[in-house]
């Protein structure tokens, strides 16, 4: 079992917290984890983009000019992809970009991102994250004391308001809870922080 430094808010160490080796200490698979990533950005797609195509655009009902003799080359509608104003070829429409992927792959992703931090020593254990309402300086001044990079991703335990919209106004930071982790989000934060009680709940549902 990888075993980790605990800090507090302000830095200090207070511990230390074994890993389970079934979550944060396996052999990171790396194409698992880039399948993950794919999907994650495909499914944030809104799949709105639309052009129109020839039988679309306005106008262009009226043949340009006859059809032999006068040395152009044959045209049935100035509405024509060659033409300016024309419609587009393959013109991209509406459509749902997401797909699901294997539950399998996707708990293997995530643990496998989880497993790289560790290695990588990208990944903090904070004692806990304690707020008596919004304040955005004491979690700034607390990811500053423990060392958290320009790109945080910090996982709590539970959905605390106080903590959730402190972080949101820290340019960089981001929030999850353990039903919310995701692959990208681990992999995207250049620091991984997690609430100490959050470890237990990570290990309970992934290990």
């Amino acid at each position: 079992m990888p075993n980790i430094a605990v800090v507090d808010m302000a830095g200090k160490s207070v511990g230390e917290i074994a890993l389970s080796d079934a979550v944060f200490g396996i052999a990171p698979n790396a194409v698992v984890m880039h399948m993950a990533v794919v999907n994650y950005i495909a499914n944030q797609r809104q799949g709105t983009q639309s052009t129109l195509t020839r039988t679309e655009v306005s106008g262009g009902g009226k043949k340009p000019w006859r059809q032999k003799g006068t040395g152009h080359a044959r045209q049935g509608s100035t509405r024509a992809p060659q033409w300016r104003h024309g419609g587009v070829v393959h013109a991209p429409k509406p459509r749902d970009y997401s797909y699901e992927l294997n539950k399998k792959v996707r708990r293997l992703a995530l643990k496998s991102a989880l497993s790289d931090k560790v290695l990588t020593g990208g990944l903090i254990v904070l004692d806990e994250l304690k707020l008596d309402g919004y304040s955005t300086k004491t979690v700034a001044g607390c990811l500053k004391a423990i060392g958290a990079g320009k790109k945080t991703l910090v996982v709590l335990e539970d959905n605390s308001a106080y903590a959730v919209k402190s972080i949101a106004n820290i340019a960089g930071a981001k929030s999850a809870q353990v039903n919310t982790i995701n692959t990208y989000d681990v992999i995207n934060a250049d620091t991984l922080v997690i609430v100490k009680n959050a470890v237990a709940k990570l290990e309970e549902v992934y290990a």
